[in-house]
């Protein structure tokens, strides 16, 4: 394996079960935030002990999606402060190397949801999020986003502040998978997705919370594209542990069953074939914890 990989952290939300935190429809991961942020802070912390270089703020719930509308207003600012305040806390405990931080940026109007997506609405939603992460995190990162135009109102939102910003698309994984190249849940292809990357300037495209096995093609032809154009793109690959579901499913149902061959070394074997594709930021997305992050950390960095 190369040396010149970054592994990023796991999901949250099992992590936080784990460890004591109460999750329920619809806040999820956000009701953690007002109940047991102490929880919050150990999550990252346990992340980052395992060997992740990048690590995320818990701040994907706090849509009104998940808490409402009145409660976004009135404790939206305070809740994505906080999110933002505990990944920095857990990042700058570890003195021995330097871990940076990733402000999540979620689908405003719900994860899968492409025909939600509301251009004359985003700005408003995104303006909070951005506000109120921005004194803690060093990265900006729209993620799960399943259709370009996510993507460029996540762009706009966050062009003032001068950060970073990674993008991270999640690929139709179910029937749609089978198509003949790899597409996002919108049904645009991975290719013009690339493109759009390589065009706006975007220091790193990712591709989360889909199953591992469509990942390599969308890593290949991200790479293809990228190369083609000249455009110096880092690609980066965080996939869900979720039993496949069907396209119609929706992200936000419950507690989806967990895949029990993505254990142990099983994850790590997808990882290893992304690297090879040419993914140079690793992690995972739902379901998977601190076990699998220790062993790409291991390898991967070997």
């Amino acid at each position: 394996m190369t040396g010149n990989i970054r592994v990023s952290d796991g999901g949250m939300s099992r992590e936080l079960v784990r460890l004591g935190a109460r999750l329920v429809q619809p806040e999820w991961s956000a009701l953690a935030l007002m109940e047991s942020p102490e929880i919050v802070r150990q999550v990252h912390a346990e992340f980052i002990g395992a060997g992740a270089d990048v690590i995320t703020t818990n701040s994907y719930a706090l849509v009104p999606f998940h808490i409402g509308d009145d409660r976004f207003r009135d404790q939206g600012p305070a809740l994505i402060a906080l999110s933002g305040e505990l990944a920095r806390q857990a990042a700058d405990a570890f003195t021995d190397r330097e871990v940076k931080v990733c402000g999540s940026l979620p689908p405003i109007f719900g994860s899968y949801e492409p025909d939600n997506f509301d251009p004359a609405r985003v700005q408003d939603y995104l303006s909070v999020l951005v506000e109120n992460l921005e004194p803690h995190v060093d990265i900006w990162l729209g993620e799960t986003l399943s259709l370009i135009a996510e993507a460029e109102a996540v762009q706009t939102a966050v062009q003032a502040s001068g950060k970073p910003l990674w993008i991270s698309f999640t690929l139709a994984d179910g029937a749609a998978a089978s198509s003949s190249e790899p597409v996002l849940r919108s049904g645009e292809s991975v290719a013009a997705a690339a493109q759009w990357a390589a065009e706006a300037g975007i220091e790193a495209l990712l591709f989360n919370c889909s199953q591992p096995q469509v990942m390599e093609a969308a890593v290949r032809t991200a790479a293809k594209t990228f190369s083609d154009r000249n455009a110096d793109v880092e690609i980066g690959v965080y996939a869900n542990a979720f039993e496949q579901k069907t396209d119609t499913a929706k992200a936000n149902e419950g507690l989806s069953k967990i895949r029990s061959d993505l254990d142990g070394d099983g994850y790590l074997h997808y990882a290893r074939d992304w690297v090879a594709a040419g993914a140079t930021l690793v992690g995972g997305c739902c379901g998977i914890g601190v076990d699998q992050i220790r062993k790409l950390a291991t390898d991967l960095k070997a």
